[in-house]
């Protein structure tokens, strides 16, 4: 009998163990799994700032071309610098939220979602702005000859105004000239300058078009790249025509067709960086949704199986909870 009731003792008593373990070894899986998820998670906020940080660059690289062309060719040196600044902006806010995510910082965290917010917000604002700015005038079609020529008449709005007012021309018309982008109009075919023939069916850029040449219903005569004399025939009305000057240093820098070329190149590099920007935009909002998903998760984590701090929190809770 002793050793019946001692063997259902020992039994009991392994039972009773057993019971209590149970609940211990549980929570304890379930700690691990959480703190895996969380890790998981951070990395993917990582992975996703890094991500963001390798977008900036093409931003900031059409802002470096931008500012490059308008040195040496657009001549127009404000436009840049908004794209340039987001750029860096999304640099520096990307290796905040990489910092954030590697180290747990809750601050950093915040800080990059709401900072990160506002610059895409302002990059979209940028990309409506410089389409609506560009989006008027193009270039007219000659016949006979392969380039297009430009009047100011076909541009209006905030960047035709600023772009001619004479305040503001002055600087872009000496940009143009210290370019010598005129000057490298000339070419030679065996030696021998062009003929009249071979330079219709040249392809100039809207500033040469513009700048170089008179307007082709003024009716003045080739001589070369650069210099045109007046025909026979009756003198366009157009105002551009009393304005060429074979004097190297004026040429039709004071036209409004040189004006409308400087506009038309404007548009065609803006275009070509808006291209860029709308698809680094895309990728941009893609990547936020996903790192705002995965920090919420984080959060919703951090709730559901605390530790640390929060677990004394969660269990005396108090009247207020922040």
């Amino acid at each position: 009998m002793r050793s019946q009731a001692t063997v259902i003792c020992l039994i009991t008593h392994h039972t009773h163990l057993h019971l209590i373990n149970t609940p211990l070894l549980v929570f304890g899986a379930l700690e691990k799994k959480t703190i895996i998820k969380m890790r998981t998670s951070n990395h993917l906020i990582g992975l996703l700032n890094f991500l963001t940080f390798l977008l900036s660059i093409p931003i900031l690289g059409g802002g470096i071309w931008l500012s490059s062309r308008a040195n040496n060719t657009d001549c127009l040196k404000f436009l840049q610098w908004p794209l340039i600044i987001i750029g860096v902006s999304i640099m520096v806010v990307s290796l905040a939220g990489f910092a954030g995510a590697c180290y747990r910082n809750t601050f950093l965290m915040r800080l990059y979602l709401v900072v990160m917010f506002l610059v895409i917000a302002v990059l979209i604002g940028f990309i409506i702005f410089a389409y609506v700015v560009t989006d008027k005038g193009s270039g007219r079609r000659v016949m006979n000859r392969a380039y297009l020529e430009y009047y100011l008449e076909d541009y209006s709005g905030w960047l035709e105004e600023r772009v001619a007012s004479e305040s503001y021309w002055g600087k872009i018309a000496s940009c143009i000239r210290d370019s010598k982008v005129c000057g490298r109009m000339g070419r030679t075919v065996n030696g021998m300058p062009q003929t009249p023939d071979m330079f219709y069916l040249t392809h100039l850029t809207p500033i040469q078009s513009g700048c170089c040449k008179p307007p082709t219903d003024c009716g003045y005569v080739y001589q070369n790249e650069t210099v045109w004399i007046p025909g026979s025939g009756l003198m366009g009305t157009n105002a551009d025509c009393t304005r060429w000057s074979n004097d190297q240093e004026q040429l039709c820098y004071a036209c409004d067709s040189c004006k409308a070329g400087v506009l038309a190149s404007l548009k065609k590099s803006w275009r070509k960086v808006s291209v860029i920007n709308i698809v680094v935009m895309i990728i941009l909002v893609i990547v936020y949704i996903i790192a705002y998903a995965a920090y919420r998760n984080n959060r919703k984590m951090d709730n559901d199986e605390p530790y640390g701090e929060a677990r004394m929190t969660k269990a005396q809770p108090s009247a207020f909870h922040l």
